[in-house]
């Protein structure tokens, strides 16, 4: 079906995120001035934008770290505008940081143990309750086989027991990735993935996220490196000045003569 012949209903139920009019200041500095667009659920989608253009504000919006002065954020079909970050995640709308936030002080495995909410080992009644103790070790035994499947998809099973503080940057990526999957999202947010991480890594990376994404992920991508904006993504949305300036395949962005001007300033 041509896209003229695609109806309304149609293109939301295709939708996983929808961003509409969004605005956000602060005092007198306009972060986000009305943005709008939509990411289609199965797809790796890029977001970029030059220093301020509020691509970072859009997607700490989104993600409930900021409430909008204006606009709605729709996930699913659900208005989740306004939710706090932990509420998003249990809906599985899920994000990562430029900058890792890892727990140093714990090893790896730990680290990736703490994805998992409402632990029955978390409450102190039932650690001592000997009836219901078998049901913890049950527990944490299928938890951790979780960890284990997961940390040998993103090869840093062998990491394990390493503290946190010694990783690398693109290895904290890789836990930090991990991570993530480990809350069942529908949706990641990725905020630049790829900073700090070097070529061997980055190609690592970028393979875990096709086949996420072949298994029915959505990504979405804040990231300032082109090559891997456009060698990797269906759909760029390019932003500017707080709005969107363009939105397209990589090749039709490369084109136009707008983002060129704005951001790009000569050929990708």
């Amino acid at each position: 079906m041509s896209e003229a012949g695609v109806s309304e209903q149609e293109r939301a139920e295709a939708d996983m995120l929808r961003v509409s009019n969004l605005e956000k200041r602060f005092g007198g500095i306009v972060a986000v001035d009305g943005a709008s667009f939509e990411i289609e659920r199965g797809t790796i989608t890029g977001l970029i934008g030059p220093n301020g253009a509020g691509k970072s504000t859009v997607f700490n919006l989104i993600t409930g770290v900021y409430n909008p002065d204006a606009g709605r954020v729709i996930f699913e079909g659900e208005d989740v505008t306004g939710l706090r970050p932990y509420q998003l995640v249990d809906r599985g709308l899920v994000r990562t940081f430029q900058i890792s936030r890892e727990l140093s002080g714990m090893t790896v495995l730990e680290n990736m143990l703490l994805a998992f909410d409402d632990q029955l080992g978390e409450s102190l009644w039932r650690t001592v309750v000997p009836g219901v103790r078998r049901s913890i070790v049950e527990q944490e035994r299928a938890l951790l086989e979780r960890v284990w499947e997961t940390l040998e998809l993103f090869e840093i099973d062998h990491l394990a027991h390493e503290d946190a503080a010694n990783l690398s940057g693109g290895q904290r990526k890789l836990l930090e990735l991990s991570r993530a999957l480990l809350t069942d999202p529908e949706m990641l947010l990725l905020d630049e993935p790829m900073a700090g991480v070097n070529p061997t890594l980055e190609k690592k990376l970028l393979e875990r996220i096709h086949e996420l994404r072949s298994q029915g992920y959505t990504f979405l991508l804040v990231e300032h490196d082109m090559d891997v904006i456009m060698n990797n993504c269906e759909t760029v949305i390019v932003m500017h000045q707080g709005r969107v300036l363009s939105r397209g395949s990589p090749e039709e962005i490369q084109a136009d003569e707008r983002v060129i001007e704005a951001y790009l300033g000569g050929e990708i």
